[in-house]
């Protein structure tokens, strides 16, 4: 490892402050823990990296804000954020390439174990400015904007919340660094719709005498109704330059790769972002930020995983990047080709435009949910904007679909969200997607092809719109036929908004007779099933709006009938578990042909084979 720069001592309570030479963007990192990790040949480096940037430099220009804030004697911006750095001690075998793990709202990453069986370094950075303060959470302090004159910058900040059980108070957590200037002024408002998606009917304004706002803390006489949509709206001063998010992940991975302090120099060096993170690494690449400032490649290789087609509102003023972005996410472009947009006019796409000189290898990895719920319209990503014909991917870009999963596996034995309610979905897709970021490694490393793109296409029939799905008539369990996907989102790089509040077409997997997924990655849990596996549920009438699904992005697990005579008692089109199986060693030897199918496609790694068929026993058992 190169060291040679400075001396590290083991402690956690010191700190160091590091300076760097002036020509890097990082220019200095404080470090505040350094300790051995676990009983391995690696090491934790925890701290702060200290940046600062140029304003006026061209890879700069775009971040909202940053020519209102305040700037040092050189005339640069400084910022900083918490890092986490996961690296082989002095005198181990270097680290072969390295990971750039996204915090999601701050949190840390799990992937200690994969990182170090397979000699990968692991850097986590603060990028979002409304993570709460936390010794366990990573986030920014980015300076807020101010006017020329130096006044305070005033506006309104917005937020729209459901709740799944009656209360009288609600907590605002997306604007929590908005602090209201006036809680009773005339720009304070909060308005209640019955529909997430936005649809008729028109919200109504409640009136202000029946309910209070202390902080971010609103009261509401009467109470909040289950399932209703509500919109609150202050005024707010000091926005942060929340776009800084962008370049310090620009400016770490730089300083990594090519620093000459760098406290893991790797050849390499790739980023996993999931669902908020996915939607980051989509809008990083999206703007140019996978180009720095001395016109370098930052990331060889991206994973925005279950990310759907949506982006990030990160950089703009009043930018809210922790919230749910339920229905709020997907605006044109959509697909990495620059596609002609009939709606706007325009012709661009996330890979395909004027800002974007040096593009990433990409995965993209979703689950059936980002195509059904959550306006995330996944098929978009591989569609025209109109969801018409199918695009051919780029020859840098592979696509990978999980099929008859949500957004994240639930837990077994499973639980149903309430009552007549379906069981949510177990599936598990992750390992899976250890396969796939080892064969992102050889792709770039090794030039290795990786795995074929696996996902559905409406040439082929297994991606059809939402009004043609074939799901089964399953006694209890509501039809999604009549699912929309909600308006398209406004892209503030365009006038007009680039089509903004168009509805978009709503296109999913096609199923097959037992209601799972044709197309895609088909694990051995459905491709071997003991139940209907979907990327959707419908929120449980004691939740309110029975007829919107359940967010966030989680699908249903619905177990089939034991026996040919329990599925004529109850009309279950789907034939039993006695039907399908001669018994459980039938039942698992299929499950291991199925794990051993996906291994030699490049889906699964081989140790994974065991771990499916006992994973398959568990189930057969329950």
């Amino acid at each position: 490892m190169v060291t040679r720069y400075f001396h590290l001592f083991s402690a956690v309570a010191a700190a160091l402050v590091l300076p760097l030479p002036l020509r890097g963007e990082v220019t200095r990192i404080e470090i505040t823990g350094r300790l051995p990790f676990n009983d391995t040949d690696y090491e934790e480096i925890s701290g702060r990296l200290h940046y600062a940037i140029d304003p006026a430099h061209e890879r700069n220009r775009d971040i909202v804000d940053l020519t209102l804030a305040p700037v040092d004697g050189d005339g640069r911006v400084v910022f900083s954020s918490d890092f986490r750095l996961l690296r082989p001690v002095e005198g181990a075998p270097d680290a072969v390439a390295g990971w750039m793990e996204m915090p999601n709202r701050g949190s840390r990453s799990g992937m200690s174990k994969f990182m170090i069986q397979h000699r990968f370094a692991l850097l986590e950075v603060g990028w979002e400015f409304d993570v709460p303060a936390d010794p366990g959470k990573l986030r920014i302090d980015v300076p807020v904007a101010r006017e020329k004159d130096g006044s305070a910058i005033r506006g309104a900040v917005e937020a729209i919340f459901i709740v799944d059980e009656a209360t009288d108070s609600f907590t605002v957590t997306d604007l929590a660094e908005y602090s209201p200037i006036d809680p009773d002024g005339v720009a304070t408002s909060l308005t209640v719709r019955s529909l997430l998606k936005g649809h008729l009917p028109t919200a109504r304004a409640l009136p202000r005498e029946r309910w209070n706002l202390e902080g971010n803390k609103i009261t509401l006489e009467g109470g909040f109704e289950p399932g209703l949509t509500y919109h609150i709206t202050w005024q707010a001063e000091n926005p942060p330059i929340a776009g800084l998010g962008f370049a310090a992940i620009r400016e770490a991975a730089a300083w990594l790769k090519h620093g000459e302090d760098s406290l893991a120099p790797v050849p390499h060096l790739y980023a996993f972002g999931a669902s908020q993170c996915g939607r980051f690494l989509r809008d990083f690449v999206y703007r140019g930020f996978n180009t720095d400032t001395a016109d370098r490649l930052v990331l060889d290789g991206i994973i925005p995983h279950i990310a759907g087609a949506g982006r990030l509102d990160l950089n703009r003023r009043w930018s809210t990047p922790r919230e749910l972005a339920l229905f709020r996410a997907a605006s044109y472009p959509f697909a990495d080709r620059a596609v002609p947009d009939p709606i706007s006019g325009l012709s661009e796409g996330i890979l395909e435009n004027r800002r974007v000189t040096h593009r990433p290898r990409i995965f993209y990895t979703n689950t059936a949910a980002e195509y059904w719920g959550a306006g995330r319209v996944a098929a978009l990503v591989h569609t025209d904007p109109e969801g018409k014909e199918d695009l051919d991917l780029p020859d840098d870009v592979r696509l990978y679909v999980f099929a008859g999963t949500q957004h994240g596996p639930s837990a077994f034995p499973p639980a149903s969200p309430g009552a007549g309610a379906p069981f949510t979905n177990p599936v598990d897709f992750r390992p899976a997607l250890l396969a796939l970021r080892l064969a992102m490694h050889r792709w770039v490393s090794e030039g290795i092809e990786p795995p074929a793109s696996a996902y559905p296409r409406l040439a082929d029939g297994s991606l059809v719109p939402v009004a043609e799905v074939a799901f089964p008539e399953i006694p209890g369990i509501k039809s999604p036929r009549e699912l929309r996907a909600g308006p398209r989102m406004a892209n503030p790089l365009h006038p007009g908004g680039a089509g903004a509040a168009r509805a978009l077409p709503l296109l999913v997997p096609q199923v097959d007779a037992d209601g799972n997924d044709l197309a895609g990655i088909r694990l051995p849990e459905v491709a071997v099933p003991l139940a209907t596996a979907t990327g959707w549920i419908f929120r449980p009438a004691e939740m309110g709006a029975p007829d919107e699904l359940l967010p966030v992005l989680r699908g249903s697990w619905i177990p089939f009938p034991k026996t040919k005579a329990d599925r004529e008692t109850t009309g279950d089109p789907r034939r039993s578990r006695e039907e399908r199986y001669k018994d459980a060693a039938d039942f698992l030897s299929r499950t291991r042909e199925a794990a051993e199918a996906l291994v030699a496609g490049g889906y699964l790694l081989p140790g994974e084979v065991d771990e499916a068929v006992e994973k398959a026993r568990a189930r057969w058992d329950w």
